[in-house]
């Protein structure tokens, strides 16, 4: 974990404090409470910030990955028989009152002369109430929806087609907010056609006095014994909703036959006709995934691992995540896979595409701007963003590779103060300080990149700062866009491509498998916590751990555009300052009062009316 750079700058919670003065005591407690926590666990905030660049090197002594999991594992191999559904999955809608159930039945099929499924001929049904049930009639709702077949064809010579078993969707409505559902999903007209009994919880009603329990992220997991370790992490952690930031299975690490994935295609296969994928490692992976998706939420966004050309030239892209995720897309007013959001509790959630259009000019740029006007403050406090390919990254894998989508999106997400960015791509761990154009801000989103999930690619261990790794401007292009490589003009990397150290705006960095678990505590605190994979579990497998701490009267919504920042009059900063506007006054004024913030914090708890107390107690005791 990383200690904060000024341990006493902690203080500048002390005005998050006595701004609350006035709000109800439900609301006061606990975020005293939380600032309290923060102090006496050691651990950071982001008002701590910024920090100075912190490296764990990786220790070589360490394998850099391991090899997939085969499909014949218990784990991944088929164990419901047709019609009976399998790799049952569910995703939020966007809100608390509707959910996607979905699922597979039938047996997937690979050759050279295929006949798809027909998906109409087994019925797409949820059958679901508040009480367990023996029996699907016993449910007191029932809802149905569509299913659908895709394939995945290749006109050369020497290669396999694919076709899928019989893709189900099902929207379930006028759900209850944080309550537990018991279902069944598949066709009760068929004998043996529905799953066995499942449960799920719904989110948190959309309000900024809730939030969900924990919130899981993780990106480029694939399915390898790495993954297997960073998905039993995450299950014991018991999130209530899942993000993941891309590259879900890496099928296209295959041969159109199968056989043994390799960390690298075109170096193993440098005489393929195309990018070839080998399909039915999705249907081992949505098998393995299927006792967390099964009664989790699970919210995906595409990778680059996720195009899977096909046809003549790769006309054809993206057809199996297009074909498996439920998302939802209509509801957010988006209508396509590739973009949407959603909310959980106080929390507004925007899946942002990398692979598709993000200019100014285009669609998802114009639905994002829409989407973040409609956004309430009040309703949602926390807005958070997640895409596949990171903005900032100090490693040398992918470094710069999205700096077009940066330039055409970022002053965006500044000017509506997006909270926390996620992003994957990078196999590997940072987190940056508070940034906007490369420039350390307080009114910057806090960029995470968390593509440390397990993939048969292997970790990432270089950096663009590592001396002779920098990549030269002609690398890292981009399977989508165009390249907008920059040499930066100001600061000590001026005139450079690359820094000659670790840049100021990147925090922490560590090359280890792992995943994230964020816990929203109220409107302004929220704890992130990183886990590493090769610590044992619950014991140092914290790699990092900080509360970020939303200034939602400093870092005021801008409608005009953000290159007039929210400065003091004194001015802002240039791109050569080490520390932005507001962040030095902010430090100082916490130093000065943080030993008085403490003791008001304890003596209002102390304080509280007889009627308020089991609040107090029942926050302590969550």
């Amino acid at each position: 974990m990383v200690s904060p750079a000024t341990p006493s700058a902690a203080a500048a919670g002390c005005w998050h404090c006595r701004r609350h003065l006035a709000l109800p005591m439900s609301l006061l407690v606990p975020s005293c409470l939380a600032l309290l926590l923060a102090e006496a666990a050691g651990i950071p905030t982001t008002l701590d910030g910024p920090f100075p660049p912190a490296t764990r090197a990786f220790d070589r002594a360490l394998r850099q990955g391991s090899d997939d999991v085969p499909l014949t594992d218990p784990r991944l191999a088929p164990r419901a028989r047709p019609p009976a559904p399998e790799q049952i999955a569910l995703a939020a809608s966007a809100d608390a009152g509707s959910l996607w159930v979905s699922w597979v039945t039938g047996r997937a099929q690979v050759g050279s002369d295929l006949t798809p499924l027909d998906p109409a001929a087994v019925r797409s049904e949820v059958w679901y109430g508040e009480r367990s049930a023996a029996a699907a009639a016993s449910y007191p709702r029932v809802a149905t929806g569509s299913a659908e077949v895709y394939s995945q064809l290749y006109p050369y010579p020497g290669l396999l087609n694919y076709t899928s078993g019989a893709i189900h969707h099902v929207r379930l409505r006028g759900l209850c907010p944080a309550t537990r559902y018991y279902y069944r999903c598949g066709d009760s007209s068929l004998s043996g056609g529905l799953s066995d009994e499942r449960s799920f919880t719904t989110l948190p009603a959309t309000g900024a006095g809730s939030y969900p329990r924990r919130v899981a992220v993780v990106g480029d997991l694939g399915l390898t014994g790495n993954s297997t370790a960073t998905v039993d992490h995450l299950a014991q952690n018991d999130p209530s909703l899942v993000l993941m930031v891309g590259d879900m299975t890496y099928a296209n690490q295959y041969r159109t036959t199968g056989g043994k994935g390799v960390p690298c295609f075109s170096c193993s296969f440098p005489d393929a006709p195309i990018r070839e994928s080998y399909q039915p490692r999705w249907d081992g992976w949505g098998r393995f995934m299927e006792p967390i998706t099964s009664k989790i939420p699970l919210m995906v966004i595409e990778g680059n691992h996720e195009i899977e050309p096909q046809g003549h030239g790769g006309e054809v892209t993206f057809a199996s995540y297009l074909a498996r995720f439920a998302v939802p897309s209509e509801e957010s007013g988006s209508n396509t896979k590739f973009y949407y959001s959603f909310n959980a509790g106080g929390i507004h959630f925007i899946m942002l595409g990398a692979y598709v259009d993000y200019n100014r000019t285009g669609a998802q740029y114009s639905w994002l701007d829409k989407d973040l006007q409609r956004v309430d403050r009040r309703v949602t406090p926390w807005v958070v963003a997640a895409w596949h390919s990171p903005w900032y990254n100090s490693y040398s894998s992918h470094y710069q590779e999205f700096e077009c989508m940066r330039q055409e999106m970022e002053d965006l997400l500044y000017r509506h103060r997006v909270d926390i960015v996620f992003s994957g791509h990078v196999h590997a761990y940072e987190r940056m300080n508070r940034v906007f154009n490369y420039t350390l801000d307080p009114c910057g989103p806090l960029y995470i990149t968390i593509g440390d999930g397990g993939n048969i690619e292997k970790i990432d261990i270089d950096h663009a700062d590592d001396p002779g790794k920098c990549p030269s401007p002609g690398d890292n292009h981009p399977e989508f866009g165009g390249v907008c490589h920059l040499n930066f003009t100001s600061g000590p990397a001026k005139g450079k491509f690359c820094w000659d150290r670790q840049p100021e705006w990147s925090a922490y960095r560590e090359s280890s498998f792992g995943h994230g678990i964020l816990e929203v505590v109220n409107s302004t605190y929220a704890l992130w916590t990183w886990h590493r994979n090769q610590d044992a579990y619950g014991e140092n497998s914290l790699g990092d751990q900080i509360y970020i701490v939303r200034q939602p009267d400093k870092c005021l919504l801008q409608s005009t555009s953000a290159s007039s920042l929210n400065c003091p009059s004194r001015g802002c900063p240039s791109l050569t300052s080490s520390s932005s506007c507001g962040a030095h006054q902010a430090i100082t004024s916490g130093q000065l009062f943080w030993n008085v913030s403490v003791i008001v914090c304890v003596c209002l708890i102390c304080t509280v009316e007889a009627t308020s107390i089991p609040i107090f107690l029942g926050f302590i005791l969550q």
